[in-house]
């Protein structure tokens, strides 16, 4: 097989050909965003069975030392935790789908377990402006008092949805979205932040290991 046709099944990033590495927007003073793409994470959709909420709960706590968020939180252990998603389902967070893989037996008969680690495109979004560029697109009061560390949410931005969880008070957040979508979501992103000034981050390299 030639080159250039190996070089056709090469892994790409779920931003790549969207974002751009580098100072971007407003030109004086520092940035006020920084985007950090999250590449290499493991993703998963974690739905309870009927009437196995509370085995599930049992199982998590036995099998990987975590719980389950209440509704519209997050629980996180360093880079590892689950966020909720709806009634009954979560999305499980982890460095590497490595970490994911012994899920789907360890919680077999409680909940079914579904891959999104290529699914879905994540990005860290911090910065003393993150809070106000996000509140031009959310239709979330992200004010502290309503949306702090630990909250989640579902919803939408520039009619593309997204999930969303607030890691610490700098403020810094997570996102997703779906994969297929993230370049109408970087354009949004990219308008959005121009005003303050904005900073993309490459993914570390731990971010880069082999699934």
């Amino acid at each position: 097989m030639s080159e250039a046709m190996t070089s056709l099944w090469q892994p790409r990033g779920a931003w790549e050909g969207a974002a751009r590495i580098g100072r971007h927007g407003a030109a004086a003073g520092p940035a006020g965003i920084r985007l950090n793409l999250r590449e290499g994470f493991g993703l998963a959709t974690l739905i309870a069975a009927e009437g196995k909420e509370a085995d599930l709960q049992t199982a998590l706590a036995d099998r990987f030392g975590t719980s389950l968020p209440e509704a519209g939180t997050a629980i996180f252990e360093g880079e590892t935790g689950l966020v909720w998603s709806a009634p009954g389902q979560w999305l499980a967070v982890a460095p590497s789908p490595r970490d994911l893989r012994d899920w789907p037996e360890a919680l077999r008969g409680v909940a079914s377990v579904t891959d999104q680690s290529d699914s879905r495109a994540l990005v860290r979004i911090s910065g003393a402006q993150a809070r106000a560029m996000l509140a031009k697109g959310v239709a979330l009061d992200l004010h502290p008092r309503a949306f702090g560390p630990g909250r989640a949410a579902v919803t939408s931005i520039a009619h593309i949805g997204v999930q969303l969880w607030q890691r610490d008070a700098g403020p810094t957040y997570d996102l997703t979205v779906a994969r297929s979508f993230a370049g109408s979501f970087w354009r949004w992103l990219e308008h959005a932040a121009a005003e303050f000034g904005y900073e993309v981050e490459a993914p570390d390299q731990d971010q880069r290991r082999l699934k």
